[in-house]
């Protein structure tokens, strides 16, 4: 029994859905189907949920919001036209959406239950397609799924009561399609996972009907080892471990939202990343373990947009609580660290850049100067993190010297480099204009 989730590119047009529709015909064990929102036809188009988001924000801000409202229905529309099926589905979408923006709930509240509206179309959509190619096929909204999560909007974790209620669906006979993205809490308050949460639903389905496969469908024939914007041509990934995925998800592969596999590894799971425009290619399997090779590595990933909290204080090292306590002032500003490197006078706290407002950044630096007598305390924005990321890399001899010789003769600076906090990667981090320059030295001196 397979889990299959089909994302943005999948969905973004009446053609693309016709595609997988052939795909879900083609192999009876494809029983649940997971679905994001369309996304971008080409270059230039306009994502569903960007659309959603803006709508939200015109309605929140009394600002005009018809011309926005009229894009989506008319994208809807002409899907809903090419696979001649019923317009009562645009109906739906309509009184969804009609239905939201006059809901009397808080405006982070109305924000969710928007956003959710393109997977949540995508899901009907897609299910009235199938039953008219005479497939036994139903739309299933998360809350009949059994899809509940915690009360945070924009981030919510799934609770452990929702598996039993997923294992349940095994019993029914028919196709499901499933909205991702979103689930509702105990008291049945609609709740968005972050961003590109498609993918973690798609895992917690996987992992709650305990299928068999979960195949999570793009528009690549597989992970490649580098960005091919970067490297032109790189090789592909047939064969990866749920730790070095988790690794490049985080630092920049965007073929998966970085938290997405852990339910799928928790119940081991195997994964399948296949290619809807070309779906007999392999793609690349993502298992619980392999053996280790002596290359070792297996993919470079990068992400910029970082910044550092740089703090410095005389005998730091021996002030006990000193970590905490700073770590409790980003807590307070509701900002979370990704990395954390120290020395025994100095430490610092690396960000996401996209977390610091101004009014933020001061009253930062002002509370470490004065709550923790700091000497200095500085920002450094544009940061780029790079990623060296394979299993066995901690055991391998000469890794790190290959690497960091590499990024020296991309005449790229590295401003720290961060080893031991993980057994499968490397992190370097760098400033951002140089990152192309890095990742292209990087790829010849581990790939070529």
């Amino acid at each position: 029994m397979k889990v299959s989730k089909f994302g943005g590119s999948s969905v973004a047009s009446a053609e693309q859905l016709v595609k997988v529709g052939a795909i879900i015909n083609d192999d009876s064990k494809r029983k649940f189907i997971v679905v994001s929102a369309p996304g971008k036809r080409f270059k230039g188009d306009e994502k569903i949920t960007d659309l959603l988001i803006q709508l939200g924000e015109s309605y929140i801000s009394n600002q005009p919001f018809d011309n926005v409202l009229d894009k989506i229905l008319t994208r809807f529309s002409g899907i809903i036209n090419e696979l001649n099926i019923s317009n009562s589905v645009l109906d739906d979408i309509n009184q969804t959406i009609q239905s939201i923006l006059s809901k009397q709930i808080t405006d982070e509240r109305k924000m969710d239950a928007l956003k959710s509206v393109g997977e949540d179309s995508s899901a009907k959509i897609l299910s009235q397609y199938l039953k008219s190619l005479n497939l036994n096929a139903s739309y299933l909204n998360p809350k009949d799924a059994g899809i509940i999560v915690s009360n945070e909007p924009g981030r919510a974790q799934i609770l452990p009561q929702s598996f039993e209620k997923l294992y349940a669906l095994r019993e029914r006979n028919e196709i499901l399609v499933i909205p991702g993205f979103f689930g509702y809490t105990e008291d049945e308050q609609l709740v968005t996972f972050s961003r590109g949460g498609s993918d973690i639903t798609g895992s917690i389905v996987a992992a709650g009907v305990k299928a068999d496969l979960y195949e999570n469908f793009t528009d690549v024939d597989s992970v490649y080892s580098v960005n091919p914007q970067i490297v032109q041509d790189p090789i592909e990934i047939t064969s990866l471990t749920y730790r070095e995925m988790r690794e490049l998800s985080y630092a920049g592969f965007s073929v998966f939202h970085d938290e997405a596999l852990i339910p799928a590894f928790k119940e081991n799971i195997p994964v399948c990343i296949k290619n809807t425009n070309n779906p007999t290619s392999l793609g690349t399997m993502i298992v619980a373990s392999k053996k280790h090779d002596k290359k070792c590595v297996v993919g470079i990933a990068s992400a910029a947009g970082f910044c550092s909290l740089y703090v410095s204080k005389y005998l730091m090292n021996r002030e006990v609580g000193f970590g905490r306590k700073l770590l409790q002032i980003l807590e307070d500003e509701d900002i979370s660290f990704e990395h954390a490197p120290s020395g025994i006078d100095d430490m610092s706290v690396i960000i996401r850049e996209s977390q610091l407002t101004a009014e933020k950044e001061n009253s930062i630096l002002k509370r470490v100067k004065e709550e923790l007598n700091a000497d200095m305390v500085t920002f450094h924005r544009n940061l780029a993190m790079i990623m060296i990321v394979g299993e066995g890399i901690m055991s391998t001899i000469g890794i790190a010297q290959k690497a960091t010789t590499a990024i020296t003769e991309a005449d790229v600076n590295i401003e720290m480099i961060n080893q031991g906090s993980s057994e499968v990667s490397i992190m370097f981090g760098i400033r951002a204009e140089g990152i192309n320059r890095a990742i292209q030295s990087l790829y010849t001196a581990f790939f070529e």
